[in-house]
């Protein structure tokens, strides 16, 4: 008899944000507040002088333009900071992923695969 849990999961398929099978390693780290609502698979950028992650912005000048994470949970950081898992390694569906202004896919690839994050 197939477990309850195993037969669930399959009934109700999700998007996969998984592109592969390169080991993903995760991170937890601080969403800066007041970056509002963040779904799973925004791609992350790191404030420089606070540490904080937000949503990458190509012409940010804070640290942040440059992508260094990908979100692995929805997160509200509307109005204060959050703590959330962050992948900073593994293998993605480019598809399933969300830009900050100025980013895609193809302009982020370079960057994240210097990180060992595949797109």
């Amino acid at each position: 008899m197939t477990p309850a849990s195993f037969s669930s999961q399959t009934s109700q398929p999700l998007p996969s944000l998984i592109g592969g099978d390169f080991p993903r390693v995760t991170r937890l780290v601080t969403i800066a507040g007041g970056s509002g609502v963040l779904a799973a698979g925004a791609v992350l950028g790191r404030i420089a002088a606070s540490k904080r992650y937000a949503l990458s912005v190509a012409m940010a000048s804070d640290g942040s333009e440059a992508p260094r994470a990908i979100l692995a949970e929805p997160v509200d950081a509307t109005a204060a900071d959050v703590e959330a898992i962050v992948y900073v390694a593994g293998e993605f569906n480019p598809d399933q992923l969300t830009f900050g202004a100025g980013h895609s896919a193809a302009s982020a690839a370079d960057a994240l695969r210097d990180l060992s994050i595949f797109l």
